[in-house]
């Protein structure tokens, strides 16, 4: 016979472990996502760009985009974009203003999206690009570790990744992340 004073502190403990086990877990998951998912890191850091070949946007007159176009001695940004992605609209004017730059070369892949909605997205707002890869099923995003739209990464000269930025660009990222590492691969110290 069981003496009913044990058995009211297994049921306490057993209405007890589960609410314990969910906090615990949502403890976790809220600390993994109160962080700034710009450093989220990339395996890809530091390691030559992915295998690809994108064919240009349909309409748009520039070219398309494949891995040799990214080891041809220049730096390059390489920015992830699409017309429905409301925050690749806030970052474009920082994109046009890279674009001016003479030491970066600035690319894009077109990423799930419609070719006559990517054309009226830079006819709209400007042209950043000096070539754009359609990437319609994804897959070539998904070589290169993407989460979601927009990323941006910065390759040396060598079609090396120095750097990957995960969400839009901010006139802070390009002071304090961006133009350094530009200035560091610049210098030869891009790792």
């Amino acid at each position: 016979m069981t003496d009913a004073p044990s058995q009211s502190r297994s049921r306490g403990w057993l209405t007890i472990l589960p609410v314990a086990v969910f906090l615990v877990l949502a403890a976790l998951f809220y600390r993994g996502l109160s962080g700034d998912p710009a450093e989220v890191p990339s395996v890809l850091i530091n390691k030559p760009v992915p295998d690809f070949t994108l064919a240009p946007v349909e309409g748009l007159n520039l070219p398309g985009l494949a891995t040799g176009d990214l080891k041809k001695g220049a730096i390059t940004l390489v920015n992830v974009w699409a017309s429905w992605c409301v925050p690749c609209r806030t970052e474009h004017p920082l994109l046009m203003e890279l674009a001016k730059r003479e030491d970066l070369r600035v690319v894009g892949i077109n990423y799930k999206d419609d070719p006559a909605n990517a054309r009226r997205f830079l006819i709209t707002l400007g042209v950043p690009f000096a070539a754009v890869g359609s990437d319609p099923t994804g897959r070539a995003a998904v070589d290169w570790g993407v989460y979601g739209v927009p990323e941006s990464f910065l390759v040396d000269g060598e079609g090396v990744i120095r750097l990957k930025w995960i969400g839009p660009l901010t006139g802070e990222a390009l002071n304090n992340e961006i133009i350094p590492k530009i200035k560091a691969i610049k210098r030869g110290g891009g790792s």
